[in-house]
């Protein structure tokens, strides 16, 4: 009986022990391939030259994230390389997969040691596609109320509020707009590349604001209209040379004086004689300014100034205000870009300022 059980008992042994040594050398196996699996390293990108004009690029690529990965193909299962997220570090992209982005990369910024690398776009977001999302809205680099300058506040919200809102939101409140919109003077044209006004058969040319050739070229002007409300004739000013343009204002029962300027295309709130503007600063962000023209005077009183620093302006005409405290502006997420058949994403905001100025004024101290 014994024998018997011995027979029955040996083939069941051996297949146990068959199969535990197989397992063991499977798992001998793997832990050979894991221990001579080679170490990713900067020396496994391919090596290019590095971008010395940001104009060539055609997109650039952002992330939040504080590790990034940087893979040798546009495949998953690629050889992959992570490193920390410096703030200081450009991702240009050159080309899009269907979850890759391939960019150039300048290790340590150094020009001349860059690779090429694909990024995952779970990982990325290019600048065409970037959104306001998770922008601080309110932050502000500085701020002046009635030429009273701030730099220790960075938030708006001392002076009102400011929220995204959507497009549809924008469109019906366009609707019912208060500032004025300008008109064309039919006596204003241009002559020999002047702008004359001519009125019962006397001639005014408008003189452009200080000299017509500056250091940095020669000064042209457009015609803009005229604020019925203000009686002013309004021109865009600028030179062939600089980026820059700003909005010059002339009063012509006074020769054709200049009166006022804006660095924006001017909004004008006619029940409270405000003149405001937006536009998007070459530093940071955008400018945000609020000015009192004052008749007697043929001047204007600065009354708010802030410079927001995680937008910029899409199109400037399109600001509108839709009542006394209310304005609506179409912008751009910060880095934003358009790239070769991608349009860059609008978005649109409203900004409510403080009813009264002056509470905010006090605020700051």
């Amino acid at each position: 009986m014994k024998s018997l059980y011995t027979a029955l008992l040996c083939p069941f042994l051996i297949a146990f022990v068959a199969c535990n040594s197989q397992n063991n050398n499977k798992e001998t196996s793997k832990s050979a391939v894991e221990v001579t699996q080679k170490t990713v390293t900067f020396s496994d990108f391919k090596k290019i030259k590095g971008v010395d004009n940001v104009q060539e690029v055609p997109f650039q690529v952002f992330t939040k994230l504080d590790s990034i990965q940087l893979f040798t193909a546009p495949r998953k299962d690629a050889p992959q390389l992570k490193i920390g997220n410096d703030k200081f570090n450009n991702y240009y992209g050159f080309e899009e997969f269907d979850d890759f982005y391939a960019i150039h990369f300048s290790i340590a910024n150094n020009i001349s040691n860059s690779i090429e690398a694909f990024v995952l776009k779970t990982e990325f977001t290019a600048a065409f596609d970037l959104t306001l999302e998770g922008a601080d809205l309110y932050e502000i680099r500085s701020s002046t109320i009635k030429n009273v300058d701030n730099f220790n506040d960075k938030s708006f919200a001392i002076y009102g509020s400011i929220n995204e809102v959507s497009e549809q939101e924008f469109n019906t409140a366009a609707k019912n707009r208060i500032d004025e919109v300008l008109v064309k003077n039919p006596h204003i044209k241009l002559v020999n590349e002047n702008w004359v006004y001519s009125l019962g058969g006397d001639q005014l040319i408008i003189t452009q604001h200080e000299n017509v050739s500056t250091e940095e070229g020669p000064l042209s002007n457009e015609y803009i209209g005229q604020s019925p409300h203000l009686k002013l004739e309004i021109f865009c000013e600028n030179s062939v040379d600089v980026v820059d343009s700003y909005y010059s204002f002339y009063d012509l029962e006074t020769a054709a004086e200049f009166a006022v300027f804006t660095s924006g295309y001017p909004q004008i709130v006619p029940s409270k004689n405000w003149i405001s503007s937006i536009t998007s600063n070459n530093s940071v962000g955008s400018d945000f300014v609020i000015s009192e023209y004052l008749p007697a005077k043929q001047n204007s009183e600065p009354l708010l100034y802030i410079n927001f620093t995680n937008f910029k302006i899409a199109n400037e005409k399109a600001a509108f205000w839709a009542d006394d405290h209310t304005f609506y502006a179409e912008v751009y997420p910060l880095n934003s870009a358009p790239a070769k058949g991608k349009k860059q994403k609008a978005a649109f905001i409203k900004i409510q300022v403080k009813a009264n100025l002056s509470i905010a004024k006090e605020a700051m101290h």
